[in-house]
């Protein structure tokens, strides 16, 4: 275990998603105590399609998501709370109709501009992995504001989650704190759509306080377990992706399953303990039950991690046309080219979406350095020419299939003639040269000026998950 964690913290973009993940998970646990207490639980989830669909509007636009994100879900957490207090449209109601609408308005967008592509999905299901430098900076200091705000006005928000009629009858501004709360989830829910995915960000605001319910019953001992078990099960999560090749968001929810039902049977244990002491029954028989309960649970989900690394190994051929490049505006840092230097970045099996999305969001880091990397190699003809872009991938998961892939252009000395020294289409190869970028049509594209190309004849995964 001790070496699975020191390989997972040499990926600087799993370091980054550990930082970001925690964050995170720490500001949905303590809110979620509030919301669902003040059963505005499945605020997240309204506030979550609001988050998809101004997260199509940015990419229809092509513009930073989180600037265009984060305003508009906080104008609907407001709007979501003033019809639940001043309308005859209450609740549920006005989620489902806010919620749904977002969603559609979304899809719309969508469908009209860029299509289903990855880049959608990735908010739809979540894609921590895939962050840049600048996304990792607002995340955490949106996220540290978050939990300031929270420490500092925490009393004011427990007086008006227990009772806010008598917190307004002492002098609580509690329209004031209400709007506070929607304010902070509306934040939390925009950052998590990274991580958790617009279908399961409220997963992380309902299961860590609902599970600390199990044992705790104060307000503050709540609060601290539900932010205990919200980390905890963030790092289990990852730990279990990253073993298993599971998806990341998914693997988080399917933690605090686990975690709120081994709750709920310590709880079962722990009462029917106590009724054993007056009961006639001998001791420990009504514990028992309890204890097989959580041991089916443990097998259970030992089980399942055993057949998702069977599930992780399987190989696919589907196949799509190669992402060449990216767009001068998008909202990344600019391609700035770094000095060439003797580092060798090595692309290996295990992450090998996730590094390589790394070197697309945050180029500047890697622009001069040494890429190394083993992938199909593949040729996309010019019309009516000899001349091919090259490429080296694998295929991964796209947004509706096995229909995606990954990897980087590759060319001999900057040229992008096809030369008899490459090799055959499908041919299994080991690529290294130095990450460039050249312009074409005033869009810059990365490339590998390769130094070598073999063809090996010991092949490797083509279809890979992460």
């Amino acid at each position: 275990m001790i070496n699975t964690l020191m390989e997972m913290f040499s990926y600087t973009f799993l370091v980054r998603a550990f930082i970001v993940g925690a964050l995170v998970s720490v500001c949905a646990a303590l809110l979620g105590v509030s919301l669902v207490l003040k059963r505005y639980s499945m605020i997240g989830d309204g506030l979550s399609h609001v988050g998809f669909g101004t997260l199509a509007l940015a990419t229809a636009m092509n513009v930073a998501p989180l600037t265009v994100s984060i305003p508009i879900v906080i104008a609907a957490a407001f709007l979501l709370l003033r019809l639940s207090e001043n309308s005859k449209i209450k609740g549920d109601a006005a989620i489902a109709i806010i919620s749904t609408g977002s969603l559609a308005i979304g899809v719309v967008i969508i469908s009209m501009t860029t299509g289903m592509n990855t880049d959608v999905c990735n908010y739809l299901f979540g894609s921590i992995l895939a962050m840049s430098k600048g996304d990792v900076y607002l995340s955490v200091w949106l996220s540290v504001t978050v939990l300031i705000l929270f420490l500092v006005f925490y009393n004011k928000l427990f007086a008006i989650t227990f009772d806010e009629t008598f917190a307004k009858a002492t002098g609580v501004k509690t329209g004031i704190y209400n709007m506070l709360i929607a304010f902070l989830t509306a934040i939390t829910i925009v950052l998590g759509m990274r991580m958790m995915g617009a279908m399961l960000i409220s997963s992380l605001i309902v299961f860590p306080a609902l599970t600390s319910m199990r044992l705790f019953k104060k307000f503050k001992s709540v609060t601290i377990c539900s932010a205990c078990i919200s980390i905890l099960c963030f790092f289990i999560g990852i730990i279990i992706s990253y073993i298993y090749a599971t998806p990341t968001g998914a693997s988080v929810v399917m933690i605090n399953i686990l975690a709120f039902l081994l709750f709920w049977a310590i709880n079962s244990f722990l009462k029917e303990k106590r009724s054993m002491k007056k009961s006639r029954f001998p001791k420990g028989i009504g514990p028992l039950k309890t204890a097989g309960k959580v041991s089916i649970i443990f097998i259970f989900f030992i089980a399942g991690c055993g057949n998702s690394g069977i599930i992780a190994a399987k190989k696919n051929n589907a196949g799509s046309q190669p992402v060449i490049g990216i767009k001068t505006d998008d909202p990344r840092p600019s391609l700035a080219k770094s000095d060439s230097d003797n580092t060798i970045v090595e692309i290996g099996e295990k992450m090998f979406i996730a590094q390589t999305n790394d070197v697309y969001l945050n180029a500047e880091d890697y622009l001069g350095k040494t890429i190394k990397l083993e992938g199909l190699f593949k040729k996309e003809q010019y019309d009516g020419t000899d001349a091919a872009y090259c490429f080296v991938l694998r295929y991964g998961p796209g947004c509706c299939g096995n229909d995606g892939n990954a990897g980087f252009e590759v060319a001999w000395d900057d040229s992008y003639t096809l030369k008899p020294s490459y090799p055959n289409t499908d041919d299994w190869v080991e690529a290294t040269g130095e990450l460039k970028y050249y312009e074409e049509d005033g869009y810059p594209y990365l490339y590998i000026a390769l130094s070598s190309l073999n063809v090996l004849d010991k092949r490797g995964a083509e279809y890979v998950t992460q």
